[in-house]
């Protein structure tokens, strides 16, 4: 890294240029007064940066960096450990070097470092730690070296190439027992085994809607209970699960990071996902973990895409399916349309958990229309205005009663739809956990079929 003379004397720092402006003020005086001893301290005066851009320009430097990440792949409140290594390529001793690391704001402050006249062909490891406070893909660097003259006149700055990866990965929450069509058991092959509680043949029954085929009616129930009741071929779950994520920006209530001088402390692991959009994904990657333990194949769709994995009948790992998470952003559409035609397909005969933001009644009804029959489908709603009323707290901007009544008036409305159609419904405050809404499901009472 090699550098001249002008453009060292274009990196003058405050104190370089303030000597500058005070030697030119003393030749001009000495000039026009006629006073020689002036000019000669004004000419020592201007001489000194110019003999420190000089030494800085002439000095040249190979610097060679190196970042081991650990670990690469980060829970959301968690942290990790980044070891720099610093090699000086060139011959000769390095002067004074100030360096910078580059981080994204949301992994924390950028460290910076002092190193002194390291010897040629030498390194030394330098240490610091980011913080994941929030979920994505990020890249750490590149190194910011600056050299500063022994007098503090000249400052050259040399920006580096290389760069490190690091993923912030949702956080998954330990759900336990239950789940639609899940059993009260506890863990181990139990949980395994509440996923396929029923066979190809086993039915369970509901009462008949207007539009039902029927030749679905179940008579036997019908002469027991009195009422036209229909058979309901249960979705095995051990074949396949699908995940239905609500990802539009109009659904949700995307937390905006607060100023500098209002900022809380850094997230820690047991803090609530900032906004309703990341509690869904935090939910997405919590149930889908738990899903997987449980033995089912699993594919996630959104409103506008599907999350493929590297297996071709587009299931995903536990490892894929964190990663993928890990960079989905809101979209710009405005309904689950092309979504629902997705999770058409992905689904088949498995069961669906649809975790929606704020939903209206006909979206409900669209979703209902696509996706009715066996209680084995399970939506989970937020409550928007919950997580308004956190985010009016948090900004000092109160909500308003009108505005909250009409955001729980739509969600009511859309969860009696979701229900009417054979859909398990749980709804999600801005207070609730993802274990919390889980549990939801496995109380008496909730779940209708499924279980017996």
């Amino acid at each position: 890294m090699a550098g001249s003379v002008a453009t060292a004397l274009a990196s003058l720092t405050l104190r370089g240029r303030c000597l500058v402006a005070a030697g030119l003020t003393l030749l001009l005086l000495g000039v026009l007064l006629g006073e020689q001893p002036l000019v000669q301290v004004a000419v020592f005066v201007l001489a000194l940066p110019l003999l420190s851009a000089g030494a800085v320009a002439r000095h040249r430097f190979r610097v060679a960096s190196r970042r081991t990440v650990t670990p690469v792949r980060l829970p959301r409140g968690g942290d990790a450990e980044v070891q720099l290594e610093l090699s000086n390529a060139s011959r000769g001793t390095g002067g004074l070097w100030l360096l910078a690391e580059t981080l994204p704001r949301e992994l924390g402050p950028s460290p910076q470092f002092v190193v002194d006249r390291l010897p040629g062909g030498r390194s030394t490891t330098l240490h610091y730690r980011v913080h994941g406070g929030r979920r994505g893909r990020y890249r750490l660097g590149p190194l910011k070296l600056r050299l500063v003259d022994p007098f503090g006149l000249v400052l050259r700055s040399v920006v580096g190439a290389d760069t490190a990866a690091l993923v912030v990965v949702p956080r998954v929450v330990p759900l336990g027992p239950g789940g639609p069509g899940g059993g009260h058991g506890a863990g181990g092959s139990g949980a395994r085994r509440s996923l396929a509680v029923h066979g190809e043949d086993d039915v369970s029954t509901r009462p008949y809607r207007q539009g039902d085929d029927l030749r679905k009616v179940h008579w036997r129930a019908t002469a027991r209970t009195g009422e036209l009741m229909v058979r309901l071929e249960e979705r095995p779950w051990r074949a396949q699960a699908t995940l239905l994520l609500d990802t539009r920006a109009r659904a949700h209530l995307v937390s905006r990071p607060l100023p500098a001088d209002r900022r809380a402390v850094p997230p820690g692991p047991d803090t609530p996902p900032p906004d309703s959009f990341e509690w869904l994904v935090e939910a997405a990657a919590s149930i889908g973990t738990e899903l997987l333990a449980r033995g089912a194949r699993l594919r996630v769709v959104t409103e506008g895409a599907e999350l493929a994995g590297a297996d071709s009948g587009g299931g995903l790992s536990g490892e894929e399916l964190l990663d993928r998470l890990a960079g989905v952003a809101p979209s710009r559409l405005a309904g689950l349309g092309p979504g629902l035609a997705l999770l058409t397909r992905a689904a088949g005969e498995g069961p669906v958990v649809a975790l929606l933001g704020a939903l209206g009644p006909d979206e409900a009804a669209e979703l209902v229309r696509v996706r009715s029959g066996p209680a084995t489908d399970l939506a989970v709603l937020t409550d928007i205005g919950s997580w308004a009323e956190v985010e009016g707290a948090r900004r000092r901007r109160p909500v308003g009663a009108a505005a909250r009544a009409e955001l729980t008036r739509q969600q009511e409305a859309a969860a009696d739809l979701l229900r009417a159609g054979g859909w398990q419904v749980a709804v999600a405050g801005a207070g609730d956990t993802v274990a919390d809404v889980w549990a939801q499901v496995a109380r008496p009472g909730v779940l209708q079929a499924g279980v017996r």
